[in-house]
């Protein structure tokens, strides 16, 4: 294999800008001046939660067909969580069984 001549790293970078590139990028040199705008923050949302629940595959499964089927019938914006309140809002605690 042929070697390259001329195009040694010393030969196309000069020490100083080599040195200022690692000091300002990768050593936490002072941030460029320029660049977008920091992002205002905005308020956090106070009328509902994220939060993470397990359900078998099984049951997430009907719970997907059941979105479907939903949306099939022109309901566009219905989703798991939506099926999930609407069925929040029927069941009665006192018709809940004991082992389920």
């Amino acid at each position: 294999m042929k070697r390259r001549s001329g195009t040694r790293i010393n030969e196309v970078f000069e020490e100083d800008e080599v040195n200022a590139v690692l000091r300002d990028n990768f050593y936490g040199g002072k941030k460029p001046k320029r660049g977008p705008a920091k992002a205002k923050r905005q308020k956090k949302a106070e009328h509902y939660d994220v939060i993470c629940i397990s359900l078998y595959k099984e049951d997430l499964t009907r719970l997907d067909a059941m979105v479907a089927k939903l949306k099939k019938r022109g309901h566009r914006r219905v989703s798991r969580s939506a099926l999930i309140r609407f069925a929040l809002d029927r069941v009665d605690p006192k018709d809940f069984p004991r082992a389920y």
